[in-house]
């Protein structure tokens, strides 16, 4: 038995790509950002940018800190989380239909609106560190690194998606905040929505202007107008 899916697909004036599907027996909605760009995409210098990106994201925006965002999501019993490939970098929520509204503001202003700030930068380089040192003393991971290496050899895809110690080591606030402005952007941008029928707030959004896509939209195409707080 075949079950049809109720797929949408629409790209918005700023290249942003919604991907909407309708799930009648759900009373939950899942909802995700993918940023195409990943390790494979770094410079060699900066190896392992888009994962620390990935991390610092969560320490705060320009009007949420880390703590406050770990209380919304909380309050509504919704769950926030984010990993980093060679080709993308994705964020995604889980909630509730009734909370959408407070769940997409996070999610909005999490992926637009990153602080990068300097204090936090530098624990978060040392969770990092950490996490290089967890994974080298792992022999599974660790052959699966060198693997990669060896098969990819003098490739960006053979280039560990945490990076080194090294780029780790030296990756600085100005490099972050370049590389958020450059691929944080509608082009290069995917959001996904899996709702319960008639709760779709990226599909109704796209319908009548209002809700997540268009936080994203507004957001990306006035991030270079609002500049960069430091």
């Amino acid at each position: 038995m075949t079950i049809e899916r109720n797929l949408r697909r629409t790209v918005l004036p700023n290249g942003l790509i919604v991907l909407t599907e309708r799930m009648d027996h759900l009373r939950s909605v899942a909802m995700g950002v993918w940023i195409k760009s990943g390790s494979r995409g770094e410079a060699a210098e900066t190896n392992g940018i888009s994962h620390f990106v990935e991390h610092m994201v969560f320490k705060g925006t320009r009007s949420r800190s880390a703590q406050l965002i770990a209380r919304e999501m909380d309050s509504i019993g919704g769950n926030l989380d984010a990993f980093t490939g060679k080709e993308t970098i994705c964020f995604n929520v889980k909630s509730l239909a009734d909370h959408v509204p407070i769940a997409l503001d996070v999610l909005a202003d999490l992926v637009l609106n990153p602080v990068f700030a300097s204090n936090d930068i530098e624990r978060e380089r040392g969770v990092i560190l950490e996490e290089i040192k967890i994974d080298e003393d792992n022999p599974d991971v660790l052959v699966q690194e060198l693997f990669t290496q060896s098969f990819w050899k003098g490739h960006p895809l053979g280039w560990p998606i945490l990076g080194t110690t090294e780029t780790v080591g030296r990756m600085s606030q100005n490099e972050l905040f370049d590389y958020h402005g450059g691929r944080f952007h509608g082009g290069n941008t995917t959001a996904l929505d899996r709702h319960i029928a008639g709760k779709g707030p990226v599909t109704r959004s796209v319908d009548d202007g209002s809700g997540f896509d268009q936080q994203i939209v507004h957001g990306c195409n006035s991030l270079d107008e609002r500049g960069r707080e430091r």
